[in-house]
């Protein structure tokens, strides 16, 4: 049952909060919870040296396997973010900003956050403006650091900086004293560990090679219930001091320093970035009934921002669904979380076996199709202005508060894509530039299933907004509520206003909004789109 015929309508002014904590008891709940998965004071720690972590996607402390080998492996550990340009340039083929003001303002909350708490374990993080492969091995080659951890990544533009990154530290020449299994007299490199950690299932445990991964999802997800267990949460020392002495820590930046201006979200959600933020959302007992929603902070987990950052595990979410269930229940609103996880998972190794066929206009299985790329349209669907309310109400929730449901994401692609014809990338890159939640696993791997060009062909669907809309809005409410002019109509006619709103800009591939009850879904596309996080490329094609 879908949250928006069951819930009282908002104010239209309404601005939640997620989660919906005040910051003391924010602190209180992430500070109780970080304690839970600590490690004992008695944690060996056998290094020497300096070992740097340096933080990408992964902001945050609870199980991070960088940030606790960075700590065994040294005497001191430097924690360093680099704020690349590259992020905040011009996607790939239409020139949309790659992050938007939105994305932008949760990064920086991520960042604060994470600052703080490694402070509060004896660490600081370094904040340098620029290309890690130039700012990282300079800091090795100053601090004397024998490795720099990292988190393994999968896509092309990332794989670039993490090759990038390798062959700088190999031109920096460091003592033998600075280098743990290094021979007297010699002369070693800082070396690249890079560890895999953005899963819920660890890559070395999955039944297949990546390049064998199923094409569809169903027959992946079964086998990996059946054949893979998750791994435990890595704990970390309650004290990861000391770092080394470092003369300008570097502040947390700011909007303007990447060229944005603030973007206030005046209603729908606001969502506080960072990892304390992250642990203060508990929605695991009724997510499954309201997983398809729209309307209101409460329909769905809303774990995807902070899980696309880092700033969230997958595998804590895995553990803390395991204990909700030993302590309460099990039902099925803690399986869908996890079913929803694995949907994240296949995306990310998806990623890895189709490489850049994720972002070519064929797809992974190099479809031929012919592909308006007219720009009034694609801005009529991108502003929010194509006659179609529950089309409408979606994008504008989008452009203001950087989400939109599971459900509403299905539909403005397959508007787009099988109703308007418009090139599905358009759509894509859109989205890259405004969600909170991107990373270019799920979202181009999404946005491929949508448009029947992704690698199961069995995922080429459409959906019938009249069918859509009597399911999950009946009432209006959620249209109503981001399109104020409908709130005056009766609740039926909210979503098939006809003369009363905007002329429709194109019509619809199956049927129209007076024949509802004719329109049938051509099924239901993939799933997994609310948890799929997202972030930059440059060269991936």
């Amino acid at each position: 049952m879908s949250s928006s015929s069951s819930s009282k309508p908002e104010s239209p002014a309404a601005v939640s909060q997620v989660p919906g904590l005040d910051p003391v008891e924010m602190e209180r709940v992430a500070d109780q919870t970080l304690q839970r998965y600590s490690v004992s004071s008695s944690a060996k720690r056998n290094g020497r040296g300096v070992a740097v972590v340096w933080f990408r996607n992964d902001l945050r402390l609870l199980d991070n396997e960088a940030l606790y080998k960075a700590w065994v492996s040294s005497q001191e550990v430097l924690a360093v973010y680099c704020v690349d340009p590259r992020i905040f340039g011009s996607t790939h083929y239409f020139g949309f900003p790659k992050t938007g003001a939105l994305r932008a303002q949760f990064l920086i909350e991520c960042l604060a956050d994470l600052k703080k708490n490694l402070m509060k374990r004896g660490l600081n993080l370094l904040i340098q403006h620029g290309k890690p492969e130039e700012i990282l091995p300079d800091l090795a080659k100053a601090f004397g650091a024998h490795t720099v951890y990292a988190q393994k990544e999968t896509c092309s533009e990332e794989l670039n900086v993490e090759r990038l990154v390798s062959k700088g530290l190999q031109r920096v020449a460091l003592p033998s004293s600075s280098v743990q299994s290094s021979k007297p007299g010699s002369v070693n490199n800082p070396k690249l560990q890079l560890i895999w950690g953005t899963t819920m299932y660890h890559i070395d445990d999955l039944p297949f090679d990546t390049s064998s991964l199923p094409d569809v999802y169903t027959q992946f997800r079964k086998s990996v219930e059946a054949k893979c267990t998750v791994r435990g949460c890595i704990k970390i020392p309650a004290s990861l001091g000391p770092p080394p002495s470092v003369e300008d820590w570097g502040c947390v930046p700011s909007l303007d320093q990447f060229g944005l201006q603030s973007s206030i979200v005046s209603k729908g959600m606001k969502f506080v970035g960072g990892e304390s933020a992250a642990l203060g959302r508990d929605l695991v007992k009724i997510y499954k009934h309201t997983r398809n929603g729209m309307l209101g902070p409460d329909y769905s987990t809303k774990f995807s921002p902070w899980l696309a950052s880092g700033s969230l595990s997958p595998r804590f979410i895995y553990e803390e669904v395991k204990r909700y269930e030993k302590e309460r229940e099990a039902n099925d609103s803690t399986y869908w979380v996890l079913f929803e996880l694995i949907w994240r998972d296949y995306f990310r190794f998806l990623s890895a076996k189709c490489g850049n066929s994720l972002f070519h206009l064929g797809g992974p299985r190099k479809v031929e199709h012919r592909w308006s790329q007219e720009k009034t349209l694609f801005e009529s669907w991108r502003d929010g202005h194509t006659g179609y309310p529950l089309i409408d109400a979606n994008m504008k929730e989008l452009s203001t508060t950087g989400f939109m449901s599971n459900r509403g994401r299905q539909i403005v692609c397959s508007f787009l894509v099988r109703d308007m014809g418009i090139d599905w990338r358009m759509g894509a890159e859109w989205f890259e530039t405004c969600l909170l939640d991107y990373d270019p696993c799920s979202n181009y791997g999404n946005w491929t299933y949508g448009a029947g060009v992704g690698n199961d062909p069995r995922e080429d669907r459409y959906f019938s907004i009249p069918k859509q809309a009597q399911n999950y809005d009946p009432d209006g409410e959620y249209v109503a509520y981001w399109l104020p002019q409908l709130r005056s109509l009766p609740k039926d006619r909210r979503n098939f206003p006809g003369m009363a709103y905007i002329k429709p800009v194109v019509p619809l591939k199956f049927g129209n909004a007076g024949s509802r009850h004719q329109n049938q879904d051509r099924g239901s596309a993939a799933g997994g789109a609310n948890f799929g996080g997202r972030q930059p490329r440059g060269q991936r094609r």
